[in-house]
């Protein structure tokens, strides 16, 4: 697997609904002045892409629609975003990305994942992050701390967002070199101090 290169450095958050991959990642971004992004929508036809993606909750979507608008998402944000801030030599701070595709379309969806890691190589030439912060909570109580409104995936029932968390374990259990789990359901000073240790540690950013 390819990553960022010799450029700036790429931390993605990934998790699953109401974690506080959003609060965390603009936290990093910031501490580091580092370029902060997401997806999916992180570019003008993201944002077309993800109202068809998320929209409401009764939106019917085919399971492969749904993961090659990923993959679209994807291969414009990298193109248009990522890539030529990494070049650049600017830090990238992204709330989800490949990780994503692989918990919510693979294991969650049933696609195989395989299948939908290589849509994902594909779109994005390869690159992928040069760390992934998993926070990790129980999707119940991730719901019920997340409150307001659902959209397509938030409103899936509970085995759904159990597999989707299983997946992202088994994601990251299989590349530790790549992949930290970060324990999500305790106060953000504390999710945030460990944020702060492993990027200190695997990237030596203060």
């Amino acid at each position: 697997m390819g990553n960022a290169g010799d450029g700036g450095r790429f931390v993605v958050l990934e998790g699953g609904e109401s974690v506080g991959k959003s609060t965390q990642a603009a936290w990093l971004a910031t501490r580091r002045g580092a370029d902060l992004t997401f997806e999916p929508g992180g570019t003008r036809l993201g944002q077309e892409l993800r109202r068809l993606l998320l929209g409401e909750a009764g939106v019917r979507l085919d399971v492969y629609s749904e993961a090659l608008l990923m993959a679209a998402d994807r291969a414009q944000h990298v193109a248009e975003s990522i890539r030529p801030a990494l070049e650049a030599g600017r830090d990238v701070v992204c709330d989800r990305y490949i990780g994503s595709s692989l918990a919510y379309q693979g294991y969650g969806r049933g696609l195989d994942v395989d299948t939908v890691r290589l849509l994902s190589e594909v779109a994005t030439g390869g690159l992928w992050p040069d760390l992934v912060i998993l926070l990790d909570m129980d999707p119940q109580r991730a719901r019920e701390r997340g409150g307001g409104g659902l959209d397509r995936f938030e409103a899936l029932g509970m085995d759904f967002h159990a597999r989707v968390r299983a997946g992202y374990l088994e994601l990251a259990a299989a590349d530790p070199e790549r992949w930290v789990v970060v324990d999500a359901d305790r106060p953000p000073a504390q999710v945030r101090d460990d944020i702060a240790a492993v990027v200190a540690g695997r990237l030596g950013w203060s």
